[in-house]
């Protein structure tokens, strides 16, 4: 199957602002490298290098998203689901030679005190995954104000330790917030309801 024009701009956009941020991205480099002109990059998106970004934030966000459902599903316990998702991404990291991060963070902590479109894609992205965390949760069978508390702090662990784990090139900050992030779910002491 050919992948659109429109589709090689998002996708070469979102690895781009993975490896160096949205600071570091060009358009022209965009151009490049989904192997478009300029005047596409304009046609698809008109409002020029942010909406290219919005979008690429949202596909990012949205395949993180899957990465994480199929973790969440993988297990029938909370803590091993979060488990499993530090260590499916602890290895992603690492094979990529550590450049392989979250885009959505690295986007979100470039346009802080902004209110754009840019801004409010990271915002939405964060807080899909957080949606996500939370209907395991309460799934199974977590109050519902513990539930979203563990959703924010679940996220908020792993986006910081994936960071960290980059800047040390050590897959140990992601395992470590995993075993971390398991032991708190835990200690809540939830049967889960079992299906």
């Amino acid at each position: 199957m050919q992948t659109s024009t429109r589709d090689r701009i998002v996708v070469a956009t979102a690895r781009l602002l993975q490896r160096q941020g949205y600071v570091g991205t060009g358009i022209k480099q965009i151009a490049k490298e989904s192997q478009a002109t300029l005047g596409s990059i304009y046609h698809f998106f008109p409002g020029g290098k942010e909406a290219v970004a919005v979008a690429a934030i949202r596909h990012s966000g949205q395949e993180f998203a899957e990465l994480l459902k199929d973790s969440l599903n993988s297990e029938p316990e909370p803590a091993e689901a979060v488990l499993s998702c530090t260590r499916e991404l602890a290895a992603g990291l690492k094979e990529s030679g550590w450049v392989d991060g979250c885009p959505v963070t690295a986007a979100a902590l470039e346009t802080l005190g902004a209110d754009s479109e840019l801004q409010q894609a990271c915002a939405d992205a964060l807080n899909g995954w957080e949606r996500l965390v939370l209907d395991k949760l309460l799934g199974c069978g977590f109050p519902a104000d513990d539930a979203r508390e563990l959703a924010t702090t679940v996220i908020s662990a792993i986006e910081g330790a994936e960071v960290t784990a980059q800047v040390n090139r050590s897959e140990e900050p992601l395992l470590a917030a995993g075993r971390q992030l398991a032991r708190l779910i835990r200690s809540y002491g939830v049967e889960t309801a079992r299906r």
